[in-house]
């Protein structure tokens, strides 16, 4: 698994060019000292001891979170919500990238991003609702 530290100084290979839903996931494992890190500022009328005790960047952590983005964007592919699901596509990937776990080589974009929530899934042994289908 790679370290926080890793992912922080090598942001651009976890982001998308199509916005920062990947940071927005990181910052919950970050410390307000590790904001200027990737270019995150505190909002105006934000104190920096407002800033809330980061997870420990832990295997089982990531894995909660990992979880959350795959049903997610599930859910987003098998409703045909094109932007999203290709949005929590390289959400997820960003996940697999530091977990190390294999599945990080999945790279095609195709049906919603579903062979990569299903595999990421099936990995991990999470259910998926079955019932929801992509429509092709």
């Amino acid at each position: 698994m790679k370290s926080l530290d890793e992912v922080l100084k090598n942001i651009e290979l976890y982001e998308s060019c199509m916005g920062n839903r990947f940071s927005t996931r990181l910052l919950k494992f970050m410390t307000v000292e590790q904001l200027d890190i990737i270019g995150f500022q505190l909002k105006d009328g934000v104190s920096k001891d407002e800033w809330p005790e980061p997870l420990p960047w832990t295997r089982e952590e990531i894995l909660k979170q990992l979880e959350e983005d795959v049903r997610f964007g599930w859910e987003k592919a098998c409703n045909g919500r094109g932007i999203s699901s290709s949005l929590m596509f390289e959400v997820v990937q960003s996940w697999n990238k530091i977990l190390e776990d294999g599945l990080e080589y999945i790279d095609e974009y195709e049906m919603y991003g579903t062979p990569l929530f299903v595999a990421t899934a099936k990995k991990y042994g999470w259910d998926l609702n079955e019932e929801s289908e992509v429509d092709e």
